[in-house]
């Protein structure tokens, strides 16, 4: 069965509308103001800090952020050289604060090695008559940066340098996988999609090309009632053709999301300051400032859960409602507890 449906794949490449989505794009394309047309290129630096903040955030919520970090710091060195705190407060309100952090990290380290340039790490390292890398060791060379894996590597390849690499997003999954009716499920199917993107990858307008995708399957092979009625891949897109577009892609069960619990303790002094401990560099919200807490502990464990780990001793109130907040991967119920504390000044600590 995996056998004949490989061999689908092999037998659409051919008839896949190469010109008819260049012409979609060119009418409808998101203007984004990170992007750029072919044959102009996006700065590298541009493509790598919005694929950075478009991680598990949506367009609309990152546009006005790029715009405030690309205003402060108008090059990967300026960035570089401005205080982690800086960027953090800056970052405040996307979410998934490692993102901020490695963003740092790795400005630092294009900074540091490759001369603030993207393109520093693919000249050659031999004579100057060496032959230029190819995409494979571009996205190699771009994985080295933290928080830059397959995807985000090939897409400053693709879209800043313009070459030809593997760039397949939520949206490419859906559009590729109901075009070829891979019924795989994911993620297991990511190596059947990321197969048929290579043997397509045209050679016009590499740049263009995994953006005309994305824009399409956000606008027209959308996850629910998408316009099969009105697109240009309809013809010959062979989940329409079995009647299976609302089925593919085949996504795992969701697994119920774990509970976490956990004091917070809020204390607040005469002059409205309140005590605030850095978290450790790794683990959630790492390198943030918060309220002292107690661990995490499972709903098992919640009773358990008590203020002996307060950060000093106070009248602690314990609040009746407690907080509830979704992470990705689990759920946290914060309760919280208050304290006034008179004629002691307040100031951030480090969380040793």
């Amino acid at each position: 069965m995996a056998g004949a449906e490989h061999r689908v794949v092999e037998t659409k490449l051919e008839t896949f509308p190469i010109a008819a989505l260049y012409r979609w794009y060119d009418r409808h394309g998101r203007d984004l103001p990170w992007r750029r047309r072919w044959p102009e290129l996006a700065p590298a630096y541009h493509v790598w800090l919005s694929e950075i903040m478009l991680q598990q955030t949506v367009v609309a919520t990152v546009i006005p952020y790029f715009l405030d970090f690309t205003r402060r710091w108008p090059t990967i060195g300026d960035l570089a050289a401005a205080p982690l705190d800086d960027v953090l407060s800056a970052w405040a309100g996307l979410g998934y604060y490692a993102r901020a952090r490695n963003l740092h990290k790795a400005a630092n380290m294009v900074a540091d090695r490759w001369g603030g340039d993207f393109a520093n790490y693919q000249k050659p390292q031999a004579d100057s008559g060496a032959p230029q890398a190819d995409s494979g060791d571009i996205v190699a060379g771009l994985r080295q940066l933290p928080g830059v894996g397959p995807y985000t590597a090939g897409a400053i390849a693709a879209i800043g340098f313009g070459r030809q690499a593997v760039v397949v997003d939520g949206n490419i999954e859906r559009l590729f996988s109901r075009y070829f009716a891979i019924e795989t499920p994911l993620p297991a199917a990511k190596v059947e999609i990321a197969d048929a993107y290579q043997r397509i990858l045209p050679v016009n307008r590499p740049s263009d090309w995994p953006q005309a995708l994305m824009d399409f399957a956000n606008a027209v092979c959308t996850p629910r009632q998408p316009a099969c009625a009105s697109c240009c891949f309809a013809s010959s897109c062979q989940a329409l053709a079995k009647g299976i577009v609302d089925k593919v892609p085949v996504k795992p069960a969701k697994a119920a999301k774990p509970v976490r619990r956990a004091i917070a303790f809020v204390a607040i002094n005469d002059r409205g300051e309140v005590f605030l401990q850095r978290r450790p560099e790794k683990g959630l919200l790492g390198g943030m400032l918060a309220f002292p807490e107690t661990g995490l502990a499972s709903q098992q464990a919640d009773r358990s859960l008590n203020q002996d780990n307060a950060p000093f001793p106070a009248d602690w109130i314990l609040l009746d409602e407690p907080v509830l907040h979704i992470f990705t991967h689990f759920a946290l119920e914060m309760k919280i507890c208050i304290a006034r504390v008179k004629d002691a000044p307040l100031s951030n600590t480090s969380n040793a």
